[in-house]
């Protein structure tokens, strides 16, 4: 019999959303108005958003029947001990603490650990965590292995931590100022790209050699367990979970956004090992984000994260995620526009900086980029270069990004292959038609995760 070569979506639709057709007119006057940062756009005049992944999943059925059992009680309800021995059974970290999302976590884990003289290695932080880290007094320092800052350079693993100069830093510094080292998977600011269980396991030895703890940014922890069982020998016969339960075993802590594998709309954690940092952190949560038992979320936001944690490592849904986002890039490199390669877990990056060369860096190619798709078909991106790398908070001078990205974030269980296809047709027509881009002027900034928030005209 030969072999089916479609992989068809492991689920069907139940309920639906419309979506509303816009003209270009009409949405170049959106733009301006929004001072051209697609933050400011109204989720009602977008056609495709793919602003980010998180917290946009369709949840399942299984999800919504857990929504409806939740626990509402205040204290020790139902719905937390479901929630915490899902998180358990996947990380088999000690202590489970509830928060409303990643960055509260975040804030929660650097508030204690940061602070004035201390430095934090990651393979590359994401926004929220280095805006955390730098908001503590600490410095944030990337360390990402030389490929995974090109974007057309072949690497298996190209969020992999680089080993010799962890090493390096660490005497450098010197291990009693660097209170952890975070290692973020998927690497998300890097194009999505996974992290070897291998790297995991020699990044902590380094960090037992030296006594600094290694924790997880576990966002994407499921996405990075089926690239491992891909692409890493000796990992194609393991599950998902069983490959997930291992890069946990690596760790001291971690932090999740749920809005990613969670599947779920809101929601995260903090889980530690750390009796006496687990204590700090439950009253921190108790007086920022609520009890110990609900860190601001409702019971049935737990009960949906509790069932989400076992869907995302179910390997139908794995193998149709990961592929459906090599589709869209396979199409993409035929048209010969610049993405990351290979293709990354939960989104594509295309590289503005080689899309649009006669922009140059000061003039923000990537948000330049992002609001062209959205003008053109509606299509709602999100920058990853420059802007977001906000102002060195010492020196106060911009920091300019390594790569000049746009993200388009594919939501889990949203879109369809045609949305898809529309989506590889818009970017081609505006790569061919890019030199009519022009770049663009930032005249307003908070001192904060800027781009959220940022204001630009057209140069």
């Amino acid at each position: 019999m030969d072999k089916i070569k479609t992989i068809i979506e492991p689920f069907k639709i139940k309920m639906v959303e419309p979506i509303k057709h816009t003209t270009e007119e009409y949405r170049r006057a959106v733009l301006k108005k929004a001072g051209y940062n697609l933050f400011n756009v109204k989720a009602e005049d977008v056609l495709i958003d793919l602003l980010t992944d998180s917290g946009t999943a369709a949840m399942s059925s299984g999800q919504w029947a857990a929504i409806m059992d939740g626990d509402e009680s205040y204290a020790g309800a139902r719905s937390f001990f479901q929630f915490e021995e899902a998180v358990k059974k996947i990380t088999g970290l000690k202590n489970i603490i509830p928060t409303h999302q990643g960055r509260a976590a975040e804030k929660i884990l650097f508030s204690i650990v940061g602070g004035k003289g201390k430095t934090i290695i990651s393979n590359t932080h994401f926004d929220t965590t280095r805006a955390n880290v730098e908001f503590s007094g600490a410095r944030a320092v990337d360390l990402v292995i030389e490929e995974g800052k090109s974007p057309s350079k072949i690497h298996p693993f190209k969020g992999n931590m680089d080993l010799k100069l962890l090493e390096k830093t660490i005497n450098e510094i010197g291990p009693t100022n660097i209170p952890l080292v975070i290692v973020t998977v998927t690497n998300n600011a890097g194009g999505g790209q996974p992290v070897s269980m291998e790297n995991l396991r020699e990044t902590k030895k380094i960090c037992k050699k030296y006594g600094i703890p290694m924790y997880l940014d576990a966002c994407r922890f499921a996405e990075n367990a089926y690239f491992i069982k891909k692409r890493e020998k000796g990992y194609e016969n393991k599950s998902p979970f069983e490959i997930s339960k291992e890069m946990f075993s690596y760790c001291d802590g971690a932090t999740m956004s749920a809005k990613k594998d969670g599947l779920v709309n809101i929601g995260g954690f903090l889980a530690l090992n750390d009796d006496d940092l687990t204590q700090k952190a439950r009253t921190l949560l108790i007086l920022t984000e609520g009890f110990s038992t609900y860190g601001g979320l409702a019971g049935r936001d737990l009960a949906a994260i509790a069932k989400g944690l076992e869907e995302v490592v179910e390997e139908d849904y794995l193998q149709y995620r990961i592929r459906s986002i090599e589709y869209v890039g396979e199409k993409l490199t035929a048209l010969d526009i610049p993405i990351i390669l290979p293709t990354g877990g939960h989104a594509i990056f295309v590289d503005a900086e080689a899309m649009l060369s006669h922009i140059p860096k000061n003039q923000y190619p990537a948000q330049a980029l992002a609001c062209e798709l959205y003008a053109v078909g509606g299509i709602r991106g999100v920058e990853i270069g420059s802007a977001m790398m906000d102002r060195d908070p010492e020196t106060k001078e911009n920091r300019p990004a390594k790569m000049e990205l746009v993200r388009l974030a594919i939501p889990r269980r949203v879109y369809t292959q045609s949305h898809m296809d529309y989506v590889v047709e818009i970017l081609d027509i505006v790569n061919r038609q890019k030199k009519n881009i022009c770049g663009l002027k930032m005249i307003y900034e908070a001192p904060v995760l800027r781009h959220f928030t940022a204001r630009y005209e057209q140069v």
